[in-house]
């Protein structure tokens, strides 16, 4: 129970540790009652044209309620746990998980997660993995300059901190992610050099996001700059993963279905640099019944088109045009639903149908069928050259019309002061 305290100094001191049930915030909902981005919003929430839901009444959030899931700024896994009086204790007292050294030691907890998130979803102007599509291309190391170089090696340093800060801060999901991450970022910086290594990523990212248990040792083995895996360690996995039913008492099965989304699409993508294309087409189409509930829009409607591209490539690459071609008329259907449907997003449609194309265009050329393959190409680099210069002409007209309302509205303004003066 500990001493009481006896002197006014010590009383004042122990009345400072007490929390007050009146000031604490409302308790977490209870995880099922969480679905994320799932549930299509009554009105939009986010400025844009790209996130109406098609085919269905609603908009998309755009991410953000799964973004939040996956972070959990407010601690709600924590605050299940620990139960809310021992969880706000805890924080008064600063016992909850945090960096206390080195620079981000003056931080809180929740300044350190906001970090991580920078870390793992903040993408550079100049980045090429910009955007929203995940197709695998094979990166040749040699044929790219020291500037792009440099960017790679940057963007993987920062997923192996984002790992370190994860384990640190024991956020499971943010765990599973920079391995996904890391996957990603070492198969664009090192190609098939990098493939065994970024495939053992994502297996340890899906390790984590499944329904058994993990080793935080041989996880953390992965956020060293150079990462040896000692071939005679004994695995000791305690930690559950994020769909054991432990877990799902503190979080909903989302959390485990969005990592699962990342780690297997990622996985695909390594199977690839390592010239397993049937393997590689198995995890890509594992992703599929993870997004049966997703609405249709064009943050979701991009991982599916990722998906059809990525497995089309993988026959392509095995000889077999026409099962490639199946592929890419799916995935160009995407982005025609967009064009032709109600609500659709305009840019992400043309986007789709291009990207398409383009990847047609390289699976003829790999088939021999060299004419149409230019002749297509042609046509993917012509239509690329008409968005960016509409994109340009409706961003220029934007930026007009927000400086003849600024301009508008300080004519109003002077005029009313001028109409007070006289006055």
């Amino acid at each position: 129970m500990g001493k009481k305290p006896k002197s006014s100094k010590g009383i004042a001191k122990a009345e400072t540790r007490k929390i007050k049930k009146a000031d604490l915030p409302e308790p977490p909902p209870p995880p099922e009652a969480e679905h994320g981005s799932s549930k299509p919003l009554e009105a939009p929430a986010l400025p844009g044209k790209g996130f109406k839901v098609i085919g269905g009444d609603g908009y998309d959030d755009g991410g953000v309620a799964d973004l939040s899931l996956l972070i959990d700024l407010e601690d709600s896994v924590q605050r299940r746990r620990r139960g809310e009086n021992e969880y706000f204790t805890a924080l008064k007292a600063d016992l909850l998980p945090r960096a206390t050294k080195g620079p981000m030691a003056s931080m809180t907890r929740r300044e350190q997660k906001v970090s991580l998130a920078q870390l793992l979803f903040s993408e550079d102007d100049d980045g090429e993995d910009k955007g929203p599509s995940e197709v695998y291309i094979d990166q040749v190391a040699e044929e790219d300059d020291e500037k792009t170089v440099k960017l790679r090696e940057a963007r993987l340093s920062q997923a192996r901190a984002a790992l370190r800060m994860s384990l640190l801060l024991r956020e499971t999901a943010c765990a599973s992610l920079s391995l996904a991450e890391i996957c990603k970022r070492k198969l664009a910086l090192s190609g098939k050099a990098g493939a065994e290594e970024a495939f053992r990523c994502a297996e340890k990212s899906m390790e984590i996001a499944g329904d058994g248990f993990w080793d935080g040792d041989e996880i953390a083995i992965e956020a060293e700059d150079s990462p040896v895996v000692d071939p005679k360690y004994e695995k000791n996995a305690t930690t559950p993963g994020l769909a054991h039913s432990s877990t799902l008492k503190l979080l909903p099965i989302r959390v485990s279905h969005l990592c699962l989304r990342s780690s297997l699409l990622q996985r695909g993508n390594a199977l690839c640099a390592m010239g397993k294309e049937d393997e590689a087409r198995e995890s890509y189409e594992k992703v599929f019944p993870l997004l049966e509930e997703e609405p249709r829009c064009a943050r979701v409607d991009w991982e599916r088109h990722s998906l059809y591209v990525n497995i089309g490539n993988t026959f392509s690459r095995q000889g077999e045009y026409d099962l490639a071609n199946e592929q890419y008329k799916l995935s160009e259907e995407l982005g025609n639903d967009h064009l032709r449907g109600e609500g659709g997003s305009i840019k992400d449609g043309k986007a789709m149908v291009n990207a398409s194309k383009r990847a047609r265009a390289f699976a003829m050329k790999r088939a021999g069928k060299t004419d149409d393959a230019k002749a297509l190409l042609k046509e993917v680099v012509t239509n690329e050259i008409k968005y960016k210069a509409e994109e340009e002409a409706e961003k220029k007209a934007e930026e007009e019309k927000k400086a003849a309302e600024q301009e508008a509205a300080a004519k109003e303004a002077k005029a009313k002061l001028e109409a007070m003066e006289k006055k």
